[in-house]
């Protein structure tokens, strides 16, 4: 399975408004129907029963059937997700600051497709297509809109080519804040300063109140950031058939002083990215418990004389008494985390 998005032409975006409101509307009802039913009985509606109570719902609202079950379907998901007896309104006012970001979902009998246009009920619009759809097997999707207003397609494909791996080779890698990740092999990405690059724009619009000027600053940071990752994941797939990484937590370091510095590094859209391209590759990716493994020698195995806690963040570079290894921070914590992985790997095989 692989995700398409593609962008909608803006000559459709009153049509799409339209359509996202009434969504909105079927999921503020349903979303208040389950929470009176589950009051009243004590049990939670299923998306089955809901579909019995929008039954016929297409016709008033312009949606097509499958539309409305996706949207049934959906709120269940979450309320299950969350563990929550009653979900939040979908807000359809633009002038609204609790406004909800546009979404119809569909499934594959209610659209059609092809080369530069997507059908959906009586209504076509036009978009770049620079996948080619007419080459897909399209099984499910649903129509999004960004903060900007700029309307995408998602679809669910599941004949889409997949690129297989030619690595041969394992790398572990270190995340970090002064070099966003270190290889094993002595690569290493530096962090990129986006968000402060453009974090004096961003004050000056924010100032103004200009809000169209705030979300395009906030998108540009976005694609250069989601542009440099992509490069470098693609690179370590395609060259490798084994990646570690570490499970550095950032949602814990995000609540401390580094926590601009943290979220710009983006260090869980990484992992995603290697994870989801690993698997379309064949290549083996995994997680490893970090701890220690900048103390550790790689060598010898040795804590004695590894430079640590805060005060010891500034030692980029030390020698192990033990053996005399001299060692960057950086590529010995990933040649200890690749270590992990062969280690837990080996865990793993049954003995022949």
């Amino acid at each position: 399975m692989k995700t398409l998005k593609l962008r909608i032409k803006d000559k459709n975006l009153k049509v799409l408004d339209q359509l996202a409101s009434e969504v909105n509307f079927v999921w503020n009802y349903v979303n208040d129907l389950g929470f009176k039913y589950l009051k009243r009985t004590g049990e939670f509606l299923s998306s089955y029963d809901i579909d019995k109570y929008t039954k016929g719902a297409s016709k008033e609202c312009g949606l097509h059937s499958q539309t409305i079950q996706a949207i049934s379907a959906e709120l269940v998901t979450r309320r299950k997700q969350f563990k929550k007896a009653k979900l939040k309104w979908r807000v359809s006012n633009k002038k609204s600051a609790r406004r909800s970001l546009g979404w119809i979902p569909f499934k594959k009998v209610a659209i059609k497709y092809a080369d530069g246009y997507v059908q959906y009920g009586k209504h076509q619009f036009k978009l770049w297509d620079s996948y080619g759809l007419s080459k897909y097997n399209v099984k499910t999707g649903s129509f999004v809109e960004d903060s900007r207003g700029r309307w995408y397609v998602c679809l669910v494909v599941d004949n889409a080519t997949t690129i297989k791996s030619k690595g041969k080779t394992s790398i572990g890698i270190d995340l970090g804040l002064k070099d966003l990740a270190t290889c094993s092999d002595g690569l290493k990405l530096k962090a990129p300063k986006i968000y402060r690059e453009y974090e004096q724009k961003l004050g000056i619009a924010q100032r103004a109140k200009n809000k169209n000027r705030v979300r395009s600053v906030h998108a540009k940071i976005k694609n250069i950031r989601q542009n440099m990752l992509h490069q470098f994941t693609r690179k370590l797939v395609n060259d490798h058939a084994m990646i570690i990484v570490g499970n550095v937590n950032a949602k814990a370091l995000a609540q401390t002083k580094l926590a601009k510095s943290v979220l710009d590094a983006s260090w869980t859209t990484l992992r995603t990215m290697l994870k989801y391209k690993c698997e379309n590759a064949g290549v083996l990716f995994e997680e490893v418990n970090e701890a220690y493994t900048t103390q550790t020698c790689s060598c010898c195995g040795s804590r004695l004389s590894s430079p640590k806690g805060r005060t010891g963040l500034r030692i980029r570079e030390w020698q192990c008494m033990e053996c005399g290894t001299l060692h960057d921070r950086d590529i010995n914590s990933a040649l200890n985390i690749l270590a992990l992985g062969h280690e837990r790997l080996a865990v793993g095989i049954p003995v022949l």
